[in-house]
């Protein structure tokens, strides 16, 4: 029988699977599903250098259409799965054609987190999360409009950076006591903060959103802290994983598709990738987490190519993040925990600084900002589970290749 292998969601991790299939010598049939019109593309520039105008949309792709010519792939673009019948091993599309599969990997991602109140769906209310999205924001970003933005994660810093170097009034509105809370420590969020209102962008932590109303042409965003006008409102309130196809069908779901090393679920012919992915994870202090990070989907897809072929090797590798904000550079690795030791490196004034988490003695994270050296160091102290003296860490005198 001639394998088939099936993919549905064609994003970051379906682009890298492709590619590791074919190199690892996977002889079989591949049949790519994504109900987008565009093939695997890049996110992580959609709020920074595309929506800036500074990046061509041809250069968000990852791969060539050539290259999935080459590789062998028919592609069902525009095209959503409705359901997946594990007994008779066939995905079913919205058309009503059934593909079969020997093998199926769900790389299905995640979608933005809807906010669930009164005017959230007016016009002029917006979400990032693909090209169209960010097509439309584009024509927005006109000097002297007034831009809300709701959530102070990633996604709203990096619009707000833009927003504000397009010279638009800029408020951001968060419900938590700092901006990016879930991603970084009090340091790198009071740090990030100052950078913001340097620049002009109005911070509001601690605020309530209760409504958003029209308000003639614009909009008006009701807080606990009053209202807000706006020309227009952004909402970047995180993601939810894309799981129902999995749930439907009966596999384990628990904040993600559950999977093992190697990217298996419950049912072995089932692989599960990228965002919509809940996985092993010895840098979690709860040994599983959902990783929302594209060096996550592209090693852990390398690593499912490698099962997939028989030739399987455990993934647990240091989980890292980024994001680009004004001119600084900001690199995480590892996972962090709010119970963690703290030890800064460098005078956050310079602009160029780390964060290390030490968790009884032994480096977990780190978070630099514009600082490679410590960036790229502290990944190896983490993979290594080294104890440096915080003291020693802390020296600037002391280079970070001497560290380990």
């Amino acid at each position: 029988m001639t394998e088939s292998l099936v993919i549905v969601g064609a994003g970051q991790a379906a682009s890298q699977l492709v590619a590791s299939l074919r190199t690892e010598g996977f002889g079989g049939a591949i049949t790519l599903v994504g109900d987008e019109a565009y093939i695997p593309y890049q996110r992580p520039p959609l709020s920074k250098a595309f929506l800036a105008g500074e990046l061509a949309r041809e250069r968000l792709f990852i791969k060539p259409e050539e290259f999935y010519a080459e590789a062998k792939v028919e592609l069902h673009l525009k095209t959503r799965a409705t359901a997946i019948d594990r007994a008779r091993k066939v995905v079913k599309l919205e058309s009503g054609k059934e593909l079969p599969y020997t093998t199926l990997a769900i790389t299905t991602g995640s979608r933005v987190r809807k906010l669930p109140l009164t005017g959230a769906d007016l016009p002029g209310c917006y979400y990032l999360r693909g090209i169209a999205d960010v097509e439309l924001l584009q024509d927005k970003l006109k000097a002297g409009n007034r831009a809300v933005i709701i959530g102070a994660g990633y996604i709203g810093l990096e619009v707000a950076a833009v927003a504000a170097k397009h010279k638009l009034k800029v408020t951001v509105l968060e419900a938590l006591p700092r901006v990016m809370a879930r991603a970084t420590c009090p340091e790198l969020s009071a740090f990030y903060e100052d950078v913001h209102k340097k620049a002009g962008v109005d911070i509001r932590c601690n605020t309530k959103i209760d409504a958003i109303e029209t308000n003639g042409a614009a909009l008006t965003v009701k807080t606990s802290a009053g209202p807000v006008d706006a020309d227009f409102v952004l909402i970047g309130i995180g993601i939810v994983p894309n799981v129902e196809l999995a749930t439907d069908a009966g596999l384990k779901v628990d904040n993600g598709i559950v999977v093992d090393q190697f990217a298996r679920t419950e049912d072995p012919a089932i692989y599960s990738i990228g965002d919509c992915a809940n996985l092993p994870c010895t840098y979690s202090t709860t040994g599983r987490v959902r990783l929302e990070s594209v060096q996550n989907a592209i090693d852990q897809a390398k690593h499912a190519a490698a099962a997939i072929c028989g030739k399987p090797k455990p993934y647990n590798e240091v989980p890292w993040f980024w994001s680009d904000q004004y001119d600084l550079k900001l690199q995480i690795a590892g996972l962090a925990d709010p119970q963690d030791q703290i030890v800064l490196r460098g005078d956050p004034a310079s602009r160029s600084f780390a964060a290390f988490h030490l968790r009884d003695g032994v480096i977990v994270a780190v978070e630099a900002v514009s600082a490679a050296p410590e960036y790229m160091m502290g990944r190896r102290l983490i993979a290594a589970r080294a104890k440096v003296a915080p003291d020693r860490l802390a020296d600037k005198a002391v280079p970070m290749k001497d560290m380990i």
